[in-house]
């Protein structure tokens, strides 16, 4: 489902109105975070989370921790919830066998750089990865979660849309209130251009206390003949206008663009449709990796996809954090 409108506009009436349920929303995530006591699996972990309901950038973060803990020399296995998929494991993604209705889009794409593991109960994904070598353990999501004790939390926000109107479920994008969440983390990580960057900063920037990262998703330079190329673009992320844009940068033509849902199933009756309406414009039908791990082998090979990586403008804060984490291991 799409986000209301409101979430990300100046709070307003019906913002007011429903912020009796979202303290209700709030009281339920401290009521839950604050069961039992968190477990320690024997070797460190790092949660990228966010405070924000739906896509900020985990997994291009995830996927970007997991190299800098691999330029060290570090075997990192994520374990992630698996959203979207059928799967409750814990299970070790196999991107030969396994697909996105098994075991959810973010799954296969992390699975393409490190061993992945899905799992409803965390603790259990954890002790899994463990158990097949992992030495380090990063959580794609999970800082709502209070099954395993982390070492390092990292909050991803899109700079563009910030925390919303500051409210808490149903009133606004919040999973918890921004104190209380940035009040557990370790430090906070906005992605998007510098003009983004400028607007969280002004908007949000009294509020983040916190060690805060900058970065941006950057495509890789494929060599994909974009220039000039009539494009139909589909994203089903969290924000797809950064895609769209991103293709407008890269010199795409759009002739049409289709923002879905996040994590929308890619059925056959869909593809067709946008594959037609493609031939029908001239036009080259592109995605994103995200949503490319979603088709199936019939249609991924009539589209194109831009694969983006997250650049970091200092990465020192967080280099500093980690090799705090494994000093103490």
């Amino acid at each position: 489902m799409r986000a209301p409108g409101f979430w990300h506009e100046p709070s307003g009436v019906l913002s007011g109105l429903l912020s009796p349920f979202g303290a209700l929303y709030a009281a339920g995530t401290a009521r839950r975070l604050r069961r039992g006591a968190r477990a320690s699996v024997g070797v460190p972990v790092i949660c990228i989370g966010n405070i924000n309901a739906g896509g900020t950038g985990k997994t291009p973060t995830a996927i970007a921790v997991a190299q800098r803990l691999a330029d060290r020399g570090v075997a990192a296995h994520a374990v992630t919830r698996g959203y979207g998929g059928k799967l409750e494991g814990p299970i070790r993604v196999d991107e030969r066998a396994h697909t996105a209705n098994d075991v959810g889009d973010e799954a296969l794409l992390l699975a393409a750089f490190l061993p992945t593991w899905v799992s409803a109960d965390r603790l259990a994904g954890a002790q899994a990865a463990v158990a097949a070598g992992a030495e380090c353990l990063i959580l794609d999501d999970g800082f709502q979660n209070p099954a395993l004790a982390y070492d390092l939390s990292v909050i991803v926000v899109d700079a563009w849309r910030g925390f919303g109107n500051g409210y808490v479920i149903p009133a606004g994008p919040l999973r918890e209130p921004i104190d209380v969440g940035l009040g557990r983390a370790d430090m906070v990580l906005s992605i998007g251009p510098d003009v983004a960057q400028q607007r969280f900063k002004k908007a949000w920037g009294a509020r983040v206390t916190l060690p805060h990262l900058t970065g941006a998703l950057e495509p890789l330079p494929t060599g994909l003949p974009l220039d000039g190329l009539p494009v139909l673009a589909f994203a089903g992320i969290g924000h797809p206008e950064k895609f769209f844009q991103t293709l407008r940068s890269l010199g795409a033509d759009l002739h049409a663009t289709h923002a879905l849902a996040d994590h929308q199933p890619l059925s056959d009756t869909l593809m067709t449709r946008l594959l037609r309406e493609a031939y029908q414009r001239g036009a080259q039908v592109v995605t994103t990796e995200k949503d490319a791990v979603r088709l199936s082998p019939e249609f991924r090979a009539q589209v194109m996809t831009v694969p983006v990586r997250l650049q970091v403008d200092d990465w020192s804060p967080l280099d500093a954090a980690l090799d705090r984490i494994l000093a103490t291991a």
